[in-house]
């Protein structure tokens, strides 16, 4: 039988890098989905029309939710900034969940439920790394090290 628990000690003593690893997929993903979006402009149309009656919806998608994916997202991957670009996705994620998926959900029908269950569990994740911050690997932590390095290294007032 396989002994996991050298693995288990590891993981447990570098949770933080596993938070990072979220961090740096859900970057990278939503990137993409800002890739996607601009590319393929027929599925853009598709959200715009199924959004419902809300007359901003059209300005919304164009004018925020791409410069936020591609944005956010590389932020997200490189650790820049994260709380900032983990919560400006924040609005676009709880939009796709509860106004675009929830309603089309139904117990019979597979694809909304899964679409549902993906916005969510996107969500739940964006709003963990916005909880926990950069981590260990990222611009952030290199920053933050740098700038203590620059003042341990200034002459103290005495």
């Amino acid at each position: 039988m396989l002994n996991l628990t050298p693995t288990k000690t590891w993981l447990h003593s570098h949770a933080d890098v596993m938070l990072d690893l979220v961090r740096l997929y859900l970057g990278c993903a939503l990137f993409f989905k800002g890739v996607f979006f601009m590319s393929n402009h027929a599925d853009l149309l598709k959200l715009i029309a199924d959004s419902g009656p809300w007359w901003f919806a059209p300005a919304a998608i164009a004018h925020y939710v791409i410069p936020v994916h591609l944005v956010g997202g590389a932020m997200l991957a490189l650790g820049l900034l994260t709380r900032v670009a983990a919560l400006v996705q924040l609005p676009v994620l709880v939009g796709a969940t509860f106004f675009v998926t929830l309603p089309k959900l139904s117990l019979w029908n597979l694809e909304p439920r899964e679409n549902f269950e993906l916005s969510a569990l996107v969500l739940f994740l964006t709003c963990l790394v916005f909880l926990h911050g950069a981590g260990r690997f990222s611009v952030d932590a290199l920053l933050e090290k740098e700038s203590q390095r620059e003042s341990e290294s200034l002459p103290h007032a005495v």
